[in-house]
């Protein structure tokens, strides 16, 4: 990303080489830093090479010195490369009516040769400070939608089988090192990746989070590379990705082995060289982000089904870290549930301040399939349903396994989806993708359903 205080840099287009002289002496006295070009394909060739905040050009080029048709077709091309770079367009004295044409097209001011030196500063100035806004403008708010997403819980462990997770953690976290982050559904991927950003020398910088199990293959690139105005249907406004909204800080990809095996290689490119496109747009843009991603799935034997790239998974995981499932890892219940009691509690303005015996002794027994997140989801629901100060057993909506079988025809539609779901994950030993696919539904739709059911 360009610093607001750098030097503006103007891009000059004109095929006569005294104008463009004159225009770079003028710029660079006024602090301007400037790259001269005589051709159309030159613009984009600049444009699609590097960043700047104004683009400076001429309506009429060499085959075509009167109509103007060369300048504005070349318009036409800046805005699909970047709709928010502002375009000041010059043209003879007299030739209003194109300068007009040319503004309905998407350019932000005009200059009628010969120019005046004050006024033509002026303009440029003025786009400079416009243009930046608007590009600082459409990243708050990317990242303001972001921010608007639930926060993460803090990482508690105190199990045995946490330790070597911890120790992973600790010396790991400081290095740019890319970081594969394994474990069941629901284990508490998404913590670790955060507790990684956090010791990093990235940690004032953004961390953003892509569910990729939940990306439609119809916006993939555009939700990690972003697109342009126009770059289809409902392409409205130019939008920022991922990639860039992570610029300097750390890009965590939960549920990586749901990316399709054709877009996988455009993931591959970017962690190779930082470089991608937006979607619409030819122009080449660069991002410096460490990498953190998660799976429940064994992507060695995805890689051995040809659904997952070896190479892809080489990049990945420099480094791994296996997150152990709940029932690993019983010693963490009683202080995880009495973390998300407090969180709830205050949360809803309730005075619920701990478990009755009974409520602890049935968290400990249960197997807990959807792991940390069902604990998180059975002490909400206990929160809300407590009508004293300590939430009860039966608050917790949860069932011992010893327990017999709940009656269908007693449950409503969502807690038979509920159970079916949990029954699934615990026969696939917490697997969401096999689950999905033994129920009979697609990656997006499954874990669409496991948000809504804290599973």
């Amino acid at each position: 990303m360009k610093s607001s205080d750098a030097a503006p840099r103007i891009l000059i287009a004109d095929d006569q080489v005294d104008v463009l002289e004159a225009l770079r002496l003028l710029l660079k006295g006024e602090g301007y830093r400037t790259e001269t070009v005589n051709s159309p394909a030159k613009v984009q060739a600049a444009l699609e090479e590097g960043e700047f905040d104004v683009v400076l050009m001429d309506l009429n080029y060499a085959r075509d010195t009167t109509s103007g048709q060369e300048g504005l077709d070349l318009l036409a091309r800046i805005q699909g490369l970047d709709s928010a770079l502002p375009v000041v367009v010059m043209t003879a004295w007299g030739n209003v009516e194109l300068a007009v044409e040319a503004m309905r097209r998407g350019a932000r001011d005009f200059i009628q040769k010969p120019w005046d030196n004050s006024r033509l500063v002026a303009i440029i100035r003025n786009q400079v400070e416009l243009g930046r806004a608007l590009r600082k403008g459409q990243r708050l708010e990317a990242e303001n939608e972001l921010l608007r997403g639930p926060s993460a819980p803090t990482l508690i462990a105190e199990s045995p089988s946490m330790r070597p997770v911890l120790e992973v953690i600790q010396r790991v976290g400081p290095s740019d090192a890319n970081v594969l982050i394994t474990g069941e559904n629901g284990t508490g991927k998404g913590v670790v990746a955060r507790a990684l950003h956090a010791l990093s020398t990235r940690a004032t910088k953004p961390l953003v989070v892509v569910n990729m199990g939940g990306l439609s293959e119809g916006v993939f690139e555009s939700e990690l590379f972003g697109h342009v105005k126009g770059a289809f249907t409902d392409a409205k406004t130019d939008r920022v990705g991922r990639f860039e909204l992570a610029e300097g800080g750390t890009l965590f990809l939960d549920e990586i082995a749901n990316i399709p095996l054709h877009q996988q290689a455009k993931l591959l490119r970017v962690l190779e060289t930082g470089e991608f496109e937006r979607v619409g747009s030819s122009k080449t843009r660069r991002a410096n982000v460490r990498f953190i991603s998660a799976t429940n799935a064994d992507l060695r034997s995805e890689v051995a089904a040809s659904r997952f790239r070896q190479d892809l998974l080489f990049r990945l995981n420099t480094v791994e870290i296996q997150v152990p499932p709940l029932r690993e890892r019983r010693e963490d219940i009683p202080p995880l549930a009495a973390h998300f009691l407090r969180q709830r509690a205050q949360r809803y303005r309730k005075s619920v301040s701990g478990f009755e015996p009974a409520a602890l002794q049935l968290l400990q027994e249960h197997s807990w399939p959807g792991n940390v997140r069902e604990l998180d989801h059975a002490v909400e629901r206990a929160v809300l349903m407590a009508q004293g100060n300590t939430a009860k057993a039966s608050d917790l909506g949860l069932r011992a396994d010893r327990d017999s079988t709940p009656r269908l025809e007693d449950m409503s539609l969502d807690e038979v989806e509920r159970y079916l779901i949990k029954k699934t994950l615990t026969r696939c030993d917490g697997n969401a993708m096999k689950a999905a696919e033994a129920l009979g539904l697609s990656r997006s739709a499954f874990y669409r359903r496991l948000e809504k059911y804290g599973l």
